[in-house]
């Protein structure tokens, strides 16, 4: 285990989740990779991770691409158990990716925001875009 680990929760079909991880990599760290949408939540974990990131559950809710609407978790009266119940029934549903290191944990979107949550730093880092990110 590295001294300084990193955990990503990603979407392998998200290009904003894709360039994090690719930016933690070029930073030569081997992340632990987690894939959500296989595995799951459980509501301690997600209840962790949005008090760790100061953020409530409608905060991470993911609206595009999602059943948010359908499921009613758009009106201002979804409570954050039904947020977090709904995110366990579909993944999806958590906004990504989120990031864990010793430095915090944090949304990463834009991608870029993963470098604040590195000891060390890619040289220009390039997204799959084209964009060139510099620290």
């Amino acid at each position: 285990m590295s001294d300084f680990p990193v955990t990503i929760y990603h979407n392998p079909d998200c290009g904003t989740s894709r360039n994090a991880l690719a930016m933690i990599e070029a930073a030569g760290y081997a992340p632990a990779v987690i894939d959500y949408r296989t595995i799951g939540w459980t509501a301690p974990q997600l209840r962790a991770l949005f008090a760790a990131m100061g953020m409530t559950p409608r905060e991470a809710l993911r609206e595009k691409g999602t059943p948010a609407a359908q499921l009613g978790l758009l009106d201002d009266t979804a409570s954050d158990d039904a947020i977090i119940a709904a995110m366990i029934a579909h993944p999806i549903l958590v906004n990504r990716p989120i990031v864990v290191t010793p430095r915090g944990t944090k949304l990463c979107r834009p991608s870029e925001l993963v470098l604040d949550l590195l000891e060390r730093q890619p040289d220009n880092f390039v997204k799959e875009d084209g964009e060139v990110v510099r620290r």
